[in-house]
This record gives structure tokens, C-alpha cells and sequence, in this order.
């Protein structure tokens, strides 16, 4: 079995407050993009020794390979059902570390293969559990469709968001930033007004409407990020933003541009 696992931008993105736990509770709008990696599945030979074996290829992937999410989704499951001798193929397209949800989405897609390809008949809102324990923006990619995302990022509501016939332009600065720097500039603040209101406002508001509170921090750190979403803007950009924590920025469009830097640029 083949699949394509997408990425993901974020419209807007309010931290609320810190938690008892270490987490924080957040609002964003997750927003489905058709660029992904290649991950494949298959059962492999019953007469082999290793129950599970996964190779990867493409873009560096900077972790240990027994660290990695597919091999954490694969674990998972296998703690709570028997699942016969897996072969786990991923071809990493997407780039490691840019707020694109990459990771997260490789996954969240290794949880839905093994549930389909080995009859499982997990449903929906506990594919979701399971994604959770892997990471707070997994549980998105489960059904994979617009929605606006509360709590660690994993309390998701389904939004009606149409933005087919826009441009899209992603550009990756090749800046990884932790979660630990991201969240070292942030101070929780309840928003005024909801993400789910203000998304609903003609594309051309969002600008001086819906922000990622990463930003301020980041851009004082990366200026070169900064400058990348003032380009966007200079090019014509009805909306520009930072996504997640960064370092990835995308632009909105009305119309075809031409990014040089652009590692995806397509009409959504």
C-alpha cells in the first residue's frame, strides 16, 4: 500500500496559556496542502526473523531512525494488537524541522495504512488517541481536513475553509527552530476574538487580523524569516504568515507568481 502523506499550514496561531502539565493551549486553524512524502506498507515475508523493518530515503532526516514517528506509530499499535511483519518504506520529500507537520503527518498516515492493511477496524476518534501519544498536531491528520484546532492542538473542529483557486507559495529558510527556542519568547495571552470568527473575514483582512504569536519572537531572532514574509507581501500576497513555529512561511495569492525560493508553489 502507497500513500502520500500532505503537510499542513497553520492560519493564525494564538497560545493562550501555559499548562499544569508543560504543554500550552493554543488556537489555530490547520489548513490540508497537497505537497508530501511517499511512504509505503507492506506485509512482509512470514518467515523472517524481524517482525518490522523500515528503511527511509530522500531528505536527511536528523533523528536517531528508532526515534522516528512511522517507527513510534508502528510500536504503538503493536502494543495493543497483533500485527504480522511490516515493511515500512518513506521517502522524505517534505523538509525536516519547518512547521510544516511533516513528521507528524508520516505518522499519523503509518497509523491508517496498518489499521487498513491489517483489518484492524480501529475507528476514527481512537486513530486520533493514538495520535496523540505521537504528537499534539498528529490527531489533524487522521481525517485531514480544515479545522480549527484547540488545545494542544488536538481538540479539532471541522471548518468549512475554501481557498481553491488561490496560489500558494511555501518557502523554507533551512533554519530548524526548537520547540524550546520557539516557546522561550512567548507570552500566553487569550485572544480577543476567536480564529474560528475571524477566518471567515474576506482573505484580503487577514492580514491586519489573524497572526502566529511566534512570529514576534522568531523574527527577532531570524530576520532573514521576517524578510521572507515582507517579500511575500511586495509580490502581492492577499495573506503571508509564518507556519507553526517556523521556520517555513507561506503566501496567499490571487494569481500566479513566481518565487525563486519556493519549495512548493501551486494552485490550491
Amino acid at each position: 500500500m502507497i500513500a502520500f502523506p500532505n503537510i499542513k499550514i497553520n492560519i493564525g496561531l494564538n497560545v493562550i496559556r501555559k499548562r499544569n502539565d508543560g504543554f500550552h493551549d493554543l488556537e489555530t486553524i490547520f489548513f490540508p496542502v497537497n505537497m508530501s512524502d511517499i511512504l509505503e506498507v507492506v506485509l512482509a515475508d512470514k518467515s523472517r526473523n524481524e517482525a518490522f523493518v523500515f528503511s527511509a530515503s530522500g531528505r536527511k532526516i536528523d533523528a536517531n531512525p528508532n526515534e522516528n514517528l512511522c517507527v513510534k506509530a508502528y510500536e504503538l499499535l503493536k502494543k495493543h494488537y497483533d500485527i504480522p511483519a511490516l515493511d515500512i518504506y518513506l521517502h522524505k520529500l517534505i523538509p525536516f524541522g519547518a512547521g510544516l507537520g511533516g513528521g507528524s503527518s508520516d505518522a499519523s498516515f503509518v497509523l491508517r495504512m496498518i489499521n487498513e492493511i491489517c483489518n484492524l477496524n480501529i475507528s476514527t476518534s481512537e486513530l486520533e488517541k493514538y495520535a496523540l501519544q505521537l504528537g499534539s498536531d498528529c490527531p489533524f491528520f487522521i481525517q485531514n481536513r480544515p479545522a480549527f484546532a484547540q488545545g494542544r492542538g488536538e481538540v479539532l473542529e471541522p471548518i468549512d475553509l475554501d481557498l481553491k483557486g488561490k496560489f500558494l507559495v511555501i518557502v523554507n529558510p533551512k533554519i530548524h527552530i526548537s520547540t524550546k527556542v520557539a516557546f522561550s519568547g512567548i507570552k500566553a495571552v487569550e485572544a480577543k476574538t476567536s480564529l474560528k470568527q475571524l477566518v471567515k473575514l474576506p482573505i484580503q483582512q487577514w492580514k491586519d487580523n489573524i497572526f502566529n504569536d511566534f512570529e514576534a519572537h522568531i523574527f527577532r531572532l531570524f530576520p532573514e524569516i521576517k524578510k521572507i514574509k515582507h517579500e511575500m507581501y511586495m509580490c502581492g500576497a492577499d495573506y503571508a504568515s509564518m507556519t507553526g513555529s517556523g521556520s517555513s512561511v507561506y503566501g496567499i495569492f490571487s494569481q500566479k507568481v513566481n518565487f525563486p525560493q519556493a519549495i512548493y508553489a501551486d494552485f490550491l
